[in-house]
């Protein structure tokens, strides 16, 4: 019995989580959170950020410890005659050394790496950004289709009275039976309609589903939410738009890092024109052992040569460069050209910027217009449709004329909702420019 409970909560746990939609907010959180182009963007960023932390240990001295043994075979002369002199040697010695001068290279390397690291973090938000505009774009898309879903299934409704109308007038007799043939086939095609509806609906959310990377998209659904009957004009100017996005938007950002980047590259390659100061220090000793010492011949202990042998030294080493073919000034004028090539590729950003900006303005004007004309096709079309009903009703025209009708006006009313979130969609990305959240 405990078993059947567990499978009975355990169906309904699923039932639930099957039936969940997903906000435009919870969307786009997913979506930034555990797509594969962030994460990459993420590791990257994770890469220069070593790096930043590789240049500031620039700054502390290098410490190395050595230790070597050996042992040599061989004769010896003394005199007229020879000896064996088979030895065995061992040292052991610690060095440390440091820069101290070399025309702020360490500083500058150190500066390089930040603006590199800023420049990663902006890619990952520019990412993001594509990313959310993506969703918002497929969410809208889904609630279009979900609105035109409604706009079918109530022509669909209209089409089956129409069909039972039909029905009851041919069996008494008073229409022809081809009256009913027609509005049988109007039934059929508006049904058509609606599956297809229903299909695009299931299209559109299994593009955000794709985009959020679910495994399984069967139970994927979205909120409905309630976009307003009649919209209205509201537009900043494009230099207001461009104004504010050439302020915050992370591409634009991310070229200027990567222009100061090749700026702090282009100082860090000057510095090989200066001298180098290092300071150095070591501490070292050794123990030599004969194996068959001559008569008389006295060897310390290990320990006792250690200590006699004990050693130090400091040193400061210059290494002022003279001639190296030219080298440091060709790579100074390939810096300069990164420098170049940087600042052409801030200009290239902000032109992408402007051409969107611009062109979410002109959609803007143009969905806007294009609205407000299908409202008032709207309006004629629904006037057309309910003088052909009475029209029919009174035997003044045929059944062929009420399916124009209504025809017409299903297209009238798709034209609105296509038009309607045409118009959304192109304010929410000028909206977004400008620096103002997506949402809905």
């Amino acid at each position: 019995m405990k078993k059947v409970w567990i499978i009975v909560f355990g169906l309904g746990y699923l039932g639930l989580s099957a039936q969940k939609k997903w906000s435009l907010k919870e969307c786009v959180n997913y979506a930034v959170e555990h797509n594969l182009q962030v994460i990459q963007n993420q590791y990257n960023k994770q890469n220069q950020e070593y790096n930043l932390k590789a240049a500031k240990k620039e700054y502390l001295p290098s410490v190395s410890g050595s230790m070597i043994n050996g042992v040599s075979f061989g004769q010896g002369s003394l005199g007229a005659g020879s000896f064996r002199n088979d030895r065995f040697n061992n040292s052991i010695g610690l060095s440390t050394d440091i820069l101290l001068y070399n025309n702020g290279r360490l500083e500058k390397n150190v500066r390089k790496a930040q603006f590199d690291v800023e420049a990663s973090q902006y890619d990952i938000e520019t990412i993001k950004n594509d990313i959310s505009l993506q969703i918002a774009q497929q969410y809208l898309t889904a609630l279009l289709n979900k609105e035109i879903v409604k706009i079918s299934q109530s022509a669909v409704d209209n089409a089956q009275k129409q069909f039972d109308r039909a029905k009851i007038t041919t069996q008494v007799g008073t229409t022809a039976q081809t009256v009913l043939a027609e509005a049988e086939a109007a039934l059929a095609r508006e049904k058509q309609n609606l599956k297809t509806a229903e299909v695009n609906v299931g299209r559109a959310l299994f593009a955000i589903a794709q985009l959020l990377q679910l495994s399984d998209y069967k139970g994927f659904d979205v909120e409905d939410v309630n976009v307003p009957e009649k919209l209205d004009l509201q537009l900043n100017s494009v230099d207001e738009v461009l104004t504010t996005a050439y302020e915050i938007q992370p591409q634009i950002k991310a070229a200027e890092s990567r222009i100061r980047s090749a700026e702090a590259q282009t100082e860090v390659t000057k510095t090989a024109f200066w001298p180098t100061l290092t300071a150095s220090a070591g501490l070292n000793t050794f123990y030599n052992r004969q194996f068959d010492p001559m008569p008389g011949t006295v060897q310390g202990t290990f320990f006792e040569q250690y200590k006699d042998q004990f050693g130090q030294n400091v040193g400061l080493s210059l290494n002022i460069p003279i001639f190296n073919k030219g080298k440091t000034k060709l790579q100074v004028e390939q810096s300069k050209i990164n420098e170049s090539i940087a600042k052409n590729a801030l200009e290239q950003q902000k032109q992408t910027v402007r051409q969107n900006v611009q062109k979410a303005q002109f959609d803007a004007d143009a969905n806007y217009e294009t609205y407000l004309a299908a409202v008032e096709a709207e309006k004629s079309s629904k006037l057309a449709l309910d003088f052909a009903d009475k029209s029919y009703a009174a035997g003044r025209s045929t059944i062929y004329d009420v399916n124009v009708a209504r025809n017409n006006y299903a297209n009238a009313q798709g034209s609105v909702a296509q038009a309607k979130y045409n118009y959304l969609f192109s304010l929410k990305l000028l909206n977004f420019y400008a620096g103002i959240p997506l949402s809905l």
